[in-house]
C-alpha cells in the first residue's frame, strides 16, 4: 500500500535533482585570457556564443538571452 506513494516521491525527487542546473547544462564556458580586461577574465560559451567578463570564475548560467530583444 505504501510502495506506490514512496515510488511517486522518489520519482519527484529525482526529477527535481536532474533539473536543478538545466539553465547551464547546454553552456560550456571557456576562458579567453587574451580578451581579459584588467582583473576581469573573459569567458566565451562554445555552445551559444555568449561572452561574459567575470572577476571570479566562469558564469553559472546561460547568458545568451540577455542581449536579444524580446517580442
Amino acid at each position: 500500500m505504501l510502495a506506490p506513494i514512496f515510488f511517486v516521491i522518489a520519482v519527484i525527487a529525482v526529477a527535481i535533482y536532474a533539473h536543478r542546473h538545466a539553465g547551464t547544462r547546454q553552456c560550456r564556458w571557456r576562458e579567453d585570457r587574451a580578451g581579459a580586461r584588467g582583473a576581469l577574465m573573459k569567458y566565451n560559451c562554445v555552445t551559444c556564443g555568449a561572452e561574459a567578463f567575470r572577476a571570479k570564475g566562469k558564469p553559472d548560467r546561460c547568458l545568451a538571452r540577455l542581449n536579444r530583444p524580446g517580442l
